[in-house]
């Protein structure tokens, strides 16, 4: 049986817009490399807007992507090792606890995510599996746990994790060993028992069961442990990720965010001249580990005067928009200008609230968690309040 496909770009398969065609790069669990990192930034000036986007999954885009320059564009993202074939482009929606293995958290399940990625490559089914499909792994913190997030991993111990399917408890808990092939077998009942879903959450009764079904022979069952929630070091796991902040083993990690949750060409030529990986996270932010004290010091002076905000109080922790237009044609505003003087204006006092502006209904971009919502009518802005699954 032919399964739907859904319209997910990827690298291959790109998304047609008002601007060009936009490619997004999935990045396993966050982290792109230094050299990926500066091939990416020449990629998007050479074939792009000049630009790359952060995204709500941790993921990248490149904007402005002429029609007779995709193929250039892939190849070149591929040589980056930044996408493996073409079949399997989209299948790397892997959401990973940004600080695991670094700061806080039960376990560190970084190198358990590594596993998924190549467990699913392994396989000629995982190619077919929608590009909206989630896999997360949550350190014991619960700052993936809170995601909508379709099979997850979730640390109970240092070396046990709970399984949870669309956002629901299993009951069982798995070695931490075990836990990239448990995530595997779910994900192949549900693409074995979807009809035209895309996500866990969508199917009916019985097939949430059989899907449930799947890992019953991984682990144990314990249903208190897989209820159990860690904080793992993180008091508040909604504030934001910028600043400085001590590692596990005394080196320095730093925090940031940009306008817009993106990057210029020549920023990410500068982050990747770090040295070090970087992190993405759903939250926009850019982490920079692993640094010694004199080094941290020196990325804060070189990056903060070309747009990195280092400051948790700035309101680009708590304020994004969509494109708009005019790279959207759906779109009824110019967004980001009207954002821009927004938050210019002389009598501006933005409160604490996440908020996300949005050119149309569509609420592309939008935060996972509770937001305002600024949506453009045509005749100014309507507000809407969204709160998870909502």
């Amino acid at each position: 049986m032919n399964k739907p496909a859904d319209r997910c770009p990827g690298v291959f398969r790109t998304h047609p817009a008002d601007d060009g065609r936009l490619a997004r790069i999935r990045l396993s669990g966050g982290q792109v490399e230094p050299a990926a990192l500066e091939a990416l930034a020449l990629a998007a000036e050479e074939f792009g807007d000049g630009h790359i986007e952060i995204t709500v999954r941790a993921n990248l885009q490149v904007r402005g992507i002429a029609d007779d320059r995709v193929d250039a564009f892939a190849d070149r993202i591929l040589a980056a090792g930044l996408a493996t074939d073409r079949a399997h482009d989209r299948v790397r929606n892997i959401v990973v606890s940004p600080l695991s293995g670094r700061i806080g958290g039960l376990a560190d399940v970084r190198p358990a995510a590594r596993e998924l990625e190549a467990e699913l490559h392994r396989h000629q089914w995982t190619r077919d599996l929608s590009g909206r499909f989630w896999f997360g792994f949550d350190d014991g913190r619960g700052d993936v746990r809170g995601r909508d997030v379709d099979v997850l991993g979730a640390a109970v111990s240092p070396d046990e994790a709970a399984i949870h399917l669309g956002g629901v408890p299993t009951g069982r808990v798995v070695p931490l060993t075990e836990l990239p092939a448990a995530m595997v077998a779910a994900a192949a009942s549900f693409h074995e028992h979807r009809a035209d879903e895309w996500r866990i959450r969508e199917l009916d009764g019985r097939a949430r069961v059989a899907v449930s079904g799947a890992v019953a022979g991984f682990g144990r069952l314990a249903p208190t442990e897989a209820a159990a929630s860690a904080n793992g070091g993180r008091p508040d796991v909604r504030e934001p990720i910028v600043g400085w902040f001590e590692q596990s083993d005394g080196r320095v990690l730093l925090g940031a965010v940009t306008e817009f949750g993106r990057l210029s060409a020549r920023q990410a030529q500068f982050a990747a001249a770090i040295g070090t990986p970087i992190l993405i996270t759903p939250e926009r932010e850019i982490l920079i580990p692993d640094l010694t004290e004199a080094v941290a010091e020196t990325v804060v002076r070189v990056l903060a005067p070309l747009g990195f905000i280092f400051d948790s109080a700035s309101p680009w922790t708590r304020f994004s928009a969509c494109t708009g237009s005019p790279g959207c044609g759906r779109s009824h505003a110019d967004v980001r200008s009207d954002l821009l003087a927004h938050l210019g204006a002389p009598d501006a006092a933005p409160g604490r609230e996440r908020e996300h502006w949005l050119g149309c209904d569509r609420g592309c971009g939008s935060p996972n968690g509770p937001h305002v919502r600024r949506i453009a009518t045509g005749d100014g802005y309507r507000t809407d309040r969204r709160v998870p699954g909502g």
